[in-house]
Order: C-alpha cells, then sequence, then structure tokens
C-alpha cells in the first residue's frame, strides 16, 4: 500500500479512476478538476447540487447526486478520497472497503500534489490565506512562470478554484491548519501570514496553534523560504519552536524572510523587516505604498481592496514571489490590478442603492479588520450583518465576538452555522446580540432568514453598506439582494 504521507502523484497508477466524495466542496471540487488534468480518470458524489457540481458536470467529470454504495460499484474506482467530513459508516467508504481500496483524505491527496511539483509555496496562516494565495498566483502568472494554483475560493482569472500550469515546476497552494490538514504538506516556501487563535476544536489553546504552525514549518526544505509578519508575536514563538527542532535534528533552517508596514525591529530576527510597505496612503479607502525590499523600491502599488490587512497580504505576496523568480515589475502590476478573490470583501452590487459587499471574516479578528476596510469607504452608515461559523469556536471566542462588533453601529445576527459540530455548548448568535445590547450595543437576532430580510429593508437607507459577514450560508444573502 502507498504511503499516504510520502506518496507523489506518480506513485498511483496511469489513468487510475478516483472517486471523490464530497466533490461540491471548495476545495474538492478544485482537486478533482487537477486530477483530471493530471490524466486521472475522475467522478465522485454530492448530495447537494450546486453551482460547482453543475461546473464539474460540464467538464466531463461524472457527478453522483446521493452516496449509496451502487455508485462505486458503478464506477469502479481505483482509489476514493474523501473529506473530513465524510462519517465512516457513509456507505460509498464501506462499499470502498469492501473492495479493498486504498483511501485517501484530501489532505493527504492534496499532499502528493506537493510532493510532486519542484517548486511549491505553500500559503498558511489564521487570515488571509485565500487573499494571500490568490495574489502570489497573478503575480507569477505575470511573471509567465505557469503555476499549477489550488485555492480555498472562487478566483474570476481562473474560473473557478484551481488553475493547470502546463508543466511541474511550480504548485501554488493555500495550506490550512483546520485538523492539521498541513502537516500532510511539503514546501520550498511557506508562508505563514499570522498566528490567531482559531478552529478551537481542534486546538484548545493558543499554544496548540503555534505548535502546529512550527510542525508545518518542519516541512519546508532546508534550502527554502519561510516568509512572515516581522510582528505578530504568535508566529515569532512558531519560528523559535520549529527552529529549535531543525537544530535537534541536524538539519539547516531555511531562509526567514520578514515583511513589516514599519521600520521597527522585527522580533523574530532583531531587524528591520526584509520587505516593508513604506509611503503608506488611503484614497476612498484604497491603499496605496511603496514596496522596498532591503533599501530598493520596486515601485508604488495601489490597491483595488481596501483594509490594512490587504496591505499585509500584498507584502507577503510580494516576498514569497520575489524569492521565487517575480521581477518587481511584475509584483508591481498583478497587485495593482488584483481585484479580489470571491467571498474576500466582495462588492455584490446595489440593493436600494446601498452598496452590498461580502466578506468571509467570520473570526472576531476578521470581522474587526473587515469593518475597519468598510468604515473607510464614503457611506453614510454602515449595517452588519453576521454569522458565526461553529459553536465551538463561538463558545470559546464569545467575549472577543463581543467586543469587535459592539462598535458597530447596527448589528443583525443570523444564527450559528456549522455543518460539522453538534450545539453542545448551549450557545446562540442571541447570547452575543443579548450581550452586546447589555454594554450600550444595537444588535438584534433572527433566526428565520424571511425576518432578517426585512429588517434590512426597514433599515437600509441610499448610500449606506450592507457588510454581510460570515459562511457561505450567510453570504448568499448578498446575492439574493442584489437580484431584487
Amino acid at each position: 500500500m502507498t504511503d499516504s504521507k510520502k506518496f507523489t502523484l506518480e506513485d498511483l497508477k496511469n489513468g487510475s479512476k478516483l472517486y471523490f466524495i464530497g466533490i461540491g466542496g471548495i476545495s474538492m471540487c478544485g482537486l478533482a478538476r487537477l486530477a483530471e488534468n493530471a490524466g486521472f480518470i475522475v467522478a465522485g458524489s454530492d448530495s447537494h447540487p450546486s453551482d460547482r457540481t453543475r461546473e464539474l458536470s460540464l467538464h466531463g467529470i461524472k457527478v453522483f447526486d446521493s452516496q449509496v454504495a451502487s455508485n462505486i460499484e458503478e464506477f469502479k474506482p481505483d482509489y476514493l478520497i474523501k473529506t473530513a467530513a465524510i462519517l465512516p459508516h457513509n456507505e460509498e467508504v464501506m462499499a470502498a472497503e469492501r473492495l479493498g481500496l486504498q483511501i485517501f483524505d484530501r489532505a493527504e491527496f492534496l499532499g502528493a500534489f506537493t510532493r510532486t511539483y519542484k517548486n511549491v509555496i505553500n500559503i498558511s496562516g489564521t487570515h488571509g490565506k485565500t487573499t494571500t494565495t490568490s495574489m502570489i498566483s497573478m503575480i507569477m502568472i505575470d511573471e509567465g512562470l505557469d503555476p499549477t494554483v489550488h485555492l480555498g475560493a472562487e478566483l474570476e482569472a481562473f474560473g473557478g478554484t484551481v488553475r493547470a500550469g502546463g508543466n511541474r515546476n511550480l504548485l501554488i497552494s493555500e495550506a490550512c491548519e483546520f485538523n492539521r490538514s498541513f502537516l500532510n504538506f511539503s514546501s520550498t516556501t511557506a508562508v505563514i501570514t499570522n498566528i490567531d487563535h482559531d478552529h478551537v476544536d481542534c486546538y484548545p489553546t493558543i499554544q496548540d496553534v503555534i505548535d502546529v504552525f512550527a510542525g508545518f514549518m518542519q516541512l519546508c526544505t532546508d534550502t527554502g523560504n519561510i516568509v512572515v509578519t516581522g510582528h505578530d508575536g504568535n508566529t515569532a514563538k512558531s519560528v523559535r519552536e520549529a527552529r529549535i527542532e531543525f537544530e535537534a535534528k541536524g538539519r539547516a533552517f531555511p531562509r526567514i524572510i520578514t515583511c513589516a508596514t514599519d521600520h521597527e525591529p522585527c522580533e523574530i530576527t532583531g531587524r528591520e523587516a526584509d520587505f516593508i510597505a513604506d509611503g503608506i496612503e488611503f484614497s476612498q479607502g484604497l491603499p496605496s505604498f511603496n514596496i522596498v525590499y532591503h533599501g530598493e523600491d520596486f515601485g508604488r502599488c495601489s490597491l483595488k481592496i481596501p483594509g490594512t490587512h490587504n496591505i499585509s497580504n500584498a507584502l507577503t505576496s510580494a516576498a514569497a514571489s520575489f524569492v521565487n523568480g517575480a521581477s518587481p515589475a511584475s509584483i508591481i502590476k498583478a497587485l495593482s490590478e488584483f481585484g479580489g478573490a470571491d467571498g474576500r470583501f466582495t462588492i455584490k452590487g446595489r440593493y436600494r442603492d446601498a452598496l452590498v459587499v461580502v466578506d468571509y471574516a467570520h473570526h472576531p479578528t476578521a470581522a474587526r479588520a473587515t469593518i475597519e476596510a468598510a468604515e473607510n469607504i464614503p457611506h453614510n452608515n454602515i449595517l452588519v450583518v453576521f454569522q458565526p461559523l461553529t459553536f465551538s469556536r463561538t463558545k470559546l471566542l464569545f467575549d472577543d465576538y463581543v467586543s469587535s462588533l459592539l462598535p458597530c453601529r447596527k448589528v443583525l445576527f443570523a444564527e450559528i452555522f456549522s455543518d460539522r459540530e453538534i450545539n453542545n455548548h448551549e450557545i446562540s448568535s442571541r447570547d452575543i446580540a443579548v450581550r452586546m445590547n447589555e454594554l450600550g450595543g444595537d444588535a438584534e437576532f433572527f433566526d428565520d432568514r424571511k425576518q432578517l430580510r426585512g429588517r434590512i429593508d426597514e433599515l437600509v437607507c441610499p448610500g449606506d453598506i450592507i457588510l454581510i459577514l460570515g459562511p457561505e450560508d450567510i453570504r448568499t444573502l448578498g446575492d439574493e439582494l442584489v437580484r431584487i
């Protein structure tokens, strides 16, 4: 049997038949497309038909709309790939086990891609992974390096979540820490945008998160690069842990490349960052700045996406791209033209002459940054619609949710969304609303989508911003509004 932690695509039989359970997922649909492009015969199942499953069907990939044993018997796969959400008693899993098929988790299969390509840039971090991965991809495409890309969101330039390059020289992939998934990935350049306490169902404490990122760095080649934000204390702790492990194993530590928005010494290196965003200015909420590397001015970058957090994302992207062969000209051009990934401060249009913006910002830190970005855009009032993601996160970070949303003029809460947890925490979005109001805030809770829509109608005025924050479940409300 193939060692799932070490195998590459070459270890699978040429022309093998691969079956993906949960093929409509944001990552799985992209992996299915990449597998087909790599020469495999692909099919899969998803019990929730969507635009993604329909798109797969248009590309000739067979998609079953139920998960039953007969699908396996009909397709006769050689290997099966499943998401972490698929339970052991799933009919298709049990059928594959009866046939003695090797079953890979999604992260294990993506890990095979990272060991197949000569150069691999894996982008990790609690916040900003998707945007940073997208930015790096567009820079490397502009440079003509023809990367293969795996994203956790749709990117208009790709027409989907992935891009298949013409060779196996460069892979750029989002690397998520949930369930320790990224410990399956090998890197020649490992990027860490930041480290915050998230995925609390996997990591009870922030130290657990710091530890797992140190493990991720250990999967970078000794001659590779580790690109980090220079002033993030948790990242600095993780780098120190990783360095100790490298030294204990007699390995040379990869080159550390730091990024910052000021000239202060970095905690990691004790000196000024390698890449600096200098001369930062804002116009209509959009930032512009000079990218400076060791005193060399690459030029001025003007972003089309708002927020100070996106300055950091852009700078990190510039650093990771430069050490992998991108020119300053390509870096400046691609970043200045970048319009954002789907669901990351995506402007959907207008509803009753109010600007409708959706963002995946479900974590308190991300919500705070996104609200700040919206505040810098000319507007009358901001109406925030918020849906937390997972019960455990909401319970553990309850006070952070309250403090991040309390300054908002008005917040409308939808009930917590979770597709992988049962609410054993006796927690509701209503609890956040009640606590905010006790502290002088203005929040309302709705467990009915129609009532939430009606309240938006009552409150929204021309010139406002309707800012919809949270998972895809609530972000679809943005599409509903602008279609009216």
